[in-house]
């Protein structure tokens, strides 16, 4: 037996099928994964996301510290609430985790870590911290629900009452408060808007099933993972890991190259790819035949070279497969995926594929440098 979270109960009442997800107990969808993400699209669905690792960082050199253990700026966030997107590097440049770290005060952050990394990630974070005096805290104790979707705002501010949503409308995205012993923030994992909670565990339960009577869907693991497709959104794992940099995993725009004597960790490794010249990227995939397109599969570009899809599914949006795929830098804007053992036509695209319910990937300019 897995894991459970504190929403297991909440989960088998309303006839969840759970599957193993990197050894916690977890809903794949609750009768229909394609009902499920239209209604994400459309409305309104909250995700158990309580299997991620909360993490609460406190210490007079906190700032200090993340500014050299991530590859963004950590510095940058003035203002208690907001938030940064990130990834964590090893010496290689290598990517450990990404992540989402929240400014809560003065030398204090909380960070939410990828349940596929836990322990590996916890075991870096205590090693590099070593000599900061710092008081690391993962928090065992706290549940996490995701409610995502055009109408998900609306129907959280019902749900909690008129006082607690005059505290959280304002929030605008990548900002957070804590209100009471909740700490809601405008983030999220699907292109559309809406918030994550986070809250003790034994009040977890019962704002799953507020939520529920508000008009808001559980959603399972399977449309999370078609709806963070469309939206270009990176899976640990597959779109990267330790053996790529944010250089070739699309993710650039999360490194702060500024200001120049930042040395965080895996800054030398980075920009030595840089100035050597980045031999592969991470694009987005439209298939043009009929077929789904998978983790994998070969890429064949109009040269002859060859990627690889990292991820891949079929878009319940766009009505055709999509993926990312990481391919030779100078691919043009059509090549070629072999599916059992045939080859089939793909275009290339820029992700995200889907941004708040509406198609919004473009076509590359081609680069032969």
């Amino acid at each position: 037996m897995g894991k459970k979270t504190p929403l297991h109960k909440e989960h088998l009442a309303m006839h969840a099928k759970m599957v193993d997800f990197f050894g916690w107990e977890m809903p794949i969808h609750y009768g229909s994964q394609l009902d499920e993400h239209h209604l994400v699209r459309r409305d309104a669905g909250m995700f158990d996301v309580s299997h991620m690792t909360v993490v609460d960082m406190h210490g007079a050199r906190s700032q200090e510290f993340l500014r050299r253990l991530l590859a963004n700026n950590v510095g940058r966030l003035k203002n208690p609430g907001k938030a940064i997107y990130t990834c964590m590097l090893n010496e290689h440049g290598g990517v450990l985790d990404d992540l989402i770290v929240y400014f809560v005060g003065e030398g204090r952050y909380r960070i939410v870590l990828n349940a596929a990394t836990r322990e590996k990630c916890l075991t870096w974070i205590e090693r590099q911290a070593q000599g900061y005096a710092l008081i690391i805290t993962p928090r065992q104790d706290l549940a996490m629900i995701a409610v995502q979707g055009p109408k998900a705002r609306e129907r959280v501010h019902a749900s909690l009452g008129t006082e607690v949503a005059q505290h959280i409308e304002q929030l605008t995205p990548f900002n957070s408060t804590f209100v009471g012993d909740m700490f809601i923030a405008r983030t999220g994992y699907t292109g559309e808007d809406g918030y994550e909670i986070i809250l003790p565990s034994l009040h977890a339960p019962a704002l799953w099933v507020n939520l529920h009577r508000h008009g808001v869907a559980p959603i399972g693991l399977g449309a999370r993972d078609t709806l963070r497709l469309e939206a270009g959104m990176n899976l640990y794992g597959a779109d990267m890991d330790e053996s790529t940099t944010p250089l070739v995993a699309g993710l650039e725009w999360t490194v702060a190259w500024e200001p120049f004597d930042r040395a965080f960790i895996g800054r030398a490794a980075l920009e030595a790819q840089r100035q050597a010249g980045v031999k592969t990227k991470l694009v987005g995939l439209l298939l043009e035949d009929k077929g789904v397109l998978r983790a994998h599969q070969k890429v064949i570009t109009d040269s002859g070279a060859e990627g690889e899809i990292t991820s891949g599914t079929f878009s319940p949006t766009l009505g055709q497969a999509i993926a990312l795929a990481r391919v030779p830098s100078d691919i043009g804007l059509n090549c070629k995926v072999e599916i059992r053992g045939k080859l089939y036509n793909a275009s290339v695209v820029n992700p995200p594929f889907v941004r708040h319910g509406k198609v919004c990937y473009t076509t590359p300019s081609v680069d032969h440098a």
